[in-house]
């Protein structure tokens, strides 16, 4: 069950996106890389939806397994989908109208990166960042 869903439609709204994302990385007790490359990753992905499909939305939702948590979020539009997938995941390929990062970049700041497009029908990525809380409280055992 999503924490929030987050509409998408203006530039505001990649804004809302990443404090969103920030605020529940934090309230998961990210360390501040893993926190800073999931919302890295996250601002290239809204953008990227907002510039090529006129935006979409994005759920966030909490994981958990086993003794890890985890943070995913799902961007879903119904742009024109990607037609060259394998071009617009190899390193290096960036359009100027994101972060600069690209698809592959994005990819590698998370730990999990999930892609569906068709061409026509829209584009479904869902990325997610997993740690492993401290076991023992501050002060604790």
């Amino acid at each position: 069950m999503p924490l929030e869903t987050v509409s998408v439609d203006t530039e505001r709204d990649v804004s809302r996106v990443r404090r969103a994302i920030t605020a529940y990385a934090d309230n998961l007790s990210f360390d501040l890389l893993a926190r800073t490359h999931l919302v890295t990753a996250a601002s290239e992905l809204a953008r990227n939806m907002l510039a090529y499909a006129g935006g979409g939305s994005v759920r966030i939702a909490k994981l958990r397994h086993e003794a890890r948590v985890g943070l995913k979020a799902t961007f879903e539009d119904q742009g024109p989908g990607i037609e060259n997938l394998d071009e617009a995941l190899s390193d290096g390929f960036s359009s100027s109208l994101g972060l600069g990062l690209g698809l592959g970049g994005a990819r590698r700041l998370v730990d999990d990166f999930e892609l569906e497009t068709a061409v026509g029908e829209g584009t479904t990525v869902s990325i997610a960042s997993w740690h492993e809380p401290d076991r023992h409280p501050p002060g604790g055992p």
